[in-house]
């Protein structure tokens, strides 16, 4: 016990300190031609808050970074709880579908004028929620999921959600049209104090009910009849597990869009790294996801000589690679 104890220290101790590094990297680096002494005394609270710099770190940069780690950690610690779930590597919020329908019920709520939170929010968990349980109830078979047939379902799934957001946005005529397309690649452009601190109000308390879930899904890695065996009861975690990370997928898809490929490639590197123990996996999934995003969304503000791209287009041009690798390997 004190050894994983040890190691969930030394592992969260470690993310930690690379979640610091990629949010000080964020918030020094950017399209703001100040030196480095200037900047630094900006992050110290030297400078006048009045300053083009203090308000563009603190007031720009500082709530977008903060929902960048939270929205990296939710979507990272997702694919994690989904592959324990579901005993597939290649499982993940964004290959079944999840975040396909949670963009669904969000756009419809955008389109309502519902822009006030939680009506958004609820639509958004709806759709996650509906897209979850056809795609479990497509791949399931007499009595286990089909794991051959539920990466196919998720694809179908998601491509029917896909035809029906172009069909949603078919339908609008103004300039709302530029700002949902966007917004469906991934926007962090938006994200302020205020929906920095909800957000984070939302997630951070699934963080953690996961995280003392953790060694129960250890048990269910070991097969529905062991974990039986040794107490867990199996229905209600799975359910407990599918809701909570339908809902923290469907909340991040409602502050940021659709963010691809997040939650496949950060459990599998830290599996690698560090086990299949989901006590020492569930903090470093959280930390260093959110680190990741964090480093993609400043490629995607510092690339373009000027503006900026959605930090979707990132994630995918990497994650992209990286499934396709993850693809072939389980073919061999």
């Amino acid at each position: 016990m004190q050894t994983v104890v040890k190691r969930i220290l030394l592992t969260t101790m470690v993310t930690l300190l690379m979640l610091a590094g990629a949010m000080a990297a964020g918030l020094f680096f950017g399209s703001a031609g100040a030196g480095w002494t200037t900047l630094a005394e900006t992050v110290r609270g030297f400078r006048d808050p009045e300053t083009l710099y203090y308000q563009i770190i603190w007031q720009l940069r500082f709530p977008r970074i903060m929902m960048a780690a939270m929205v990296g950690g939710t979507l990272s610690l997702g694919g994690l709880v989904f592959q324990a779930l579901l005993r597939n590597p290649l499982a993940e919020p964004y290959i079944l579908g999840i975040s396909g329908g949670a963009a669904i019920g969000a756009i419809i709520g955008i389109l309502l004028s519902l822009s006030l939170l939680p009506g958004v929010s609820l639509l958004a968990f709806s759709g996650g929620m509906a897209t979850l349980v056809l795609v479990l109830v497509i791949a399931s078979g007499p009595t286990l999921l089909k794991k051959e047939t539920l990466l196919l379902s998720g694809v179908m799934v998601n491509a029917f959600c896909s035809a029906v957001i172009m069909f949603l946005i078919s339908l609008t005529h103004d300039a709302r049209v530029h700002n949902i397309l966007f917004w469906l690649m991934g926007d962090l452009s938006a994200g302020g104090k205020e929906e920095a601190l909800l957000l984070a109000v939302m997630v951070i308390p699934c963080f953690i009910v996961i995280f003392w879930m953790s060694n129960a899904m250890n048990l269910l890695m070991m097969g529905k009849e062991a974990a039986y065996s040794m107490g867990v009861n199996v229905k209600a975690l799975t359910v407990a597990l599918l809701m909570i990370t339908s809902f923290m997928v469907s909340a991040t898809v409602s502050h940021c869009g659709l963010v691809a490929f997040v939650g496949l490639v950060i459990p599998h590197l830290f599996r690698l790294l560090l086990g299949a123990d989901h006590r020492v996996l569930v903090p470093a999934c959280i930390l260093g996801g959110g680190a990741y995003l964090v480093l993609c969304d400043l490629l995607a503000r510092t690339l373009p000589r000027s503006g900026e791209m959605p930090v979707g287009v990132i994630t995918a041009m990497i994650g992209a690679p990286v499934f396709i690798f993850l693809l072939k390997r389980s073919s061999r």
